[in-house]
């Protein structure tokens, strides 16, 4: 069986995008804890559709009603945690390296400015949207797991086997790195 790997770091710092780059490197099925949840939202009757959902005033009332009832990531936990030891995944999750013993867990550290930047360009929105919402996300959701599990999301890199910072390279460096750094740790 070959070994699961997740993902996590700040609000857009490039998970997603290292996360497909290794699936597809190391022949593993990628996930995004991020689209089970937005799955989830739409099982409440939100409308999750797009990449963006997660900055829109919707997606951000839906952090607000997980702040009030943790079922929704209890639940989702679980079913990464399952998914994840099976074997042969690439998993982003803010949560999963805390609630897991095995596999290989990358931190992608980033500054504020960093990820503002990158939303950004990303979504096409000005820098103070973009600042705003990955403020507003990164201190919400550290916020909500501190509550529910007793980590310092951001804070508490301990269970990481790597942290690599992304502020000064490209998406491609990114990639390349930690595709060095997943075979060595395979």
């Amino acid at each position: 069986m070959t070994k699961s790997i997740v993902i996590s770091g700040p609000p857009a710092v490039g998970k997603t995008t290292v996360a497909k780059g290794l699936s597809k490197e190391f022949n593993l099925q990628y996930l995004s804890g991020g689209d089970v949840l937005k799955e989830m939202a739409k099982e409440q009757g939100f409308n999750s559709d797009g990449d963006d959902w997660w900055d829109t005033k919707e997606g951000l009332k839906f952090l607000n009603q997980r702040e009030e009832n943790s079922e929704f990531d209890k639940n989702l936990d679980k079913k990464l945690t399952d998914l994840f030891n099976q074997g042969g995944m690439v998993i982003t999750s803010y949560t999963l390296p805390w609630l897991i013993e095995d596999g290989i867990k990358i931190w992608l550290e980033g500054s504020h400015a960093s990820s503002t930047k990158r939303m950004q360009t990303r979504d096409n929105m000005s820098s103070e949207n973009a600042y705003e919402i990955t403020k507003s996300r990164f201190d919400k959701n550290k916020a909500l797991y501190k509550k529910l599990y007793g980590f310092s999301f951001g804070d508490d890199k301990s269970v990481f086997d790597v942290i690599i910072n992304t502020d000064n390279l490209t998406a491609n460096q990114v990639i390349d790195v930690t595709t060095e750094t997943v075979r060595k740790l395979l």
